[in-house]
């Protein structure tokens, strides 16, 4: 028997989008002329379908995407908080580790997140032509030490089939690259634009790693679970980027409860990301011993294949480092010296030399 249906039409979704604090203020109670400058400085975009899936979820879901006057209050924030630009070799590609480039498609989402690293950028209006793409193929092209290119955004299935088709096919053609992955967030956010069509271009390339982007458990709806089963018949390895978020889903059991839903769906939690150091995105980012108390709290709790990796992604370019509760005791050369997840002490003797 065939998956039932999606009910959604994702372009008709997009067409029915809210994209203004007026339009906002028919289904939410908010202050359309406070929130205009923030939305002015930022765009907002809220799709039909998530439109209906927020007013279910709740606050944890309708903080993700409505404007908020906190976002112009951020004296720590900074545009380029991970230095794209400085480590852009041509325009929309990213190098900053020696064997992966990171190559924006689009500037445009199925939502807008009010956390998202790419503030600067998303909902601008800004194209990014063939000839963008072009350039950026035959950058990695002629870098033989790029094995693996993660395509992102925006988010590159805001595409259609045929570009997202024609780019993985001429990637795939680079004989240097070995790995192609893609970042999106439509499976929780427009979970219809999984269509049968995409499927089958997804298919025809190998090894494809796609990881979406799930922060709540109420994300998860049916329509969002039947993308992921999609996705993953598709052959494509799945991974899950949660970013954590100040009263949001700093809370160890609501994310033990994500991670245990993304398993059942076949996604694997790979990353839970402390906040980026983005200007506008203040009143969201948690303190790092938050994050860390949450970590020590899921350790062997829930699924090893649950748990995900926190990592922060240093500013100014420096790139991600795991961010890791303190386990060991001590270590010298005769023993190492660890609590474990139960806060229990065991000794474990060093071979001799």
């Amino acid at each position: 028997m065939s998956p039932p249906v999606n009910k959604w039409n994702w372009k008709r979704a997009l067409l029915n989008s809210v994209e203004s604090p007026e339009a906002l203020s028919k289904i939410l109670s908010v202050d359309a002329s406070g929130l205009k400058p923030v939305a002015d400085a930022y765009p907002m975009r809220i799709n039909a379908y998530f439109r209906d899936t927020m007013l279910r979820g709740g606050e944890p879901l309708i903080r993700q995407v409505v404007p908020d006057p906190a976002e112009l209050e951020d004296p720590e924030g900074l545009e380029d908080p991970l230095a794209e630009e400085e480590n852009s070799p041509v325009p929309h590609l990213t190098h900053r580790y020696p064997d992966r480039v990171l190559f924006c498609l689009t500037h445009a989402c199925a939502i807008y997140c009010r956390f998202c690293t790419r503030k600067r950028k998303v909902g601008r209006g800004r194209i990014v032509t063939v000839g963008d793409i072009e350039n950026g193929m035959r950058y990695i092209q002629e870098t033989p030490q790029v094995r693996d290119v993660l395509l992102s955004g925006g988010d590159p299935f805001m595409l259609d089939d045929e570009r997202i088709e024609w780019v993985l096919r001429k990637i795939k053609e680079i004989p240097s690259v070995e790995v192609i992955r893609i970042g999106t967030r439509i499976p929780s956010a427009l979970p219809a634009r999984v269509t049968p069509a995409l499927i089958k271009i997804l298919k025809k390339i190998r090894p494809l790693f796609i990881n979406l982007h799930f922060n709540h458990p109420a994300e998860l709806t049916e329509e969002a679970e039947r993308a992921c089963g999609r996705l993953a018949d598709s052959g494509a390895v799945l991974g899950n980027q949660t970013v954590l978020l100040r009263g949001i889903n700093d809370d160890d059991e609501v994310l033990a409860r994500l991670f245990r839903r993304l398993i059942r769906v076949r996604v694997r939690p790979y990353y839970l990301l402390q906040a980026d150091l983005t200007a506008g995105t203040r009143h969201f980012r948690t303190r790092i011993e938050t994050g860390l108390e949450i970590m020590r709290r899921l350790r062997g709790h829930i699924s090893g294949l649950a748990v995900p990796t926190y990592v922060i992604d240093l500013p100014r370019g420096g790139g991600k480092i795991p961010l890791v509760p303190q386990y060991v005791v001590k270590q010298d050369e005769k023993q190492l010296i660890a609590w474990n997840y139960l806060g229990k002490t065991y000794h474990y003797p060093q071979p001799g030399s």
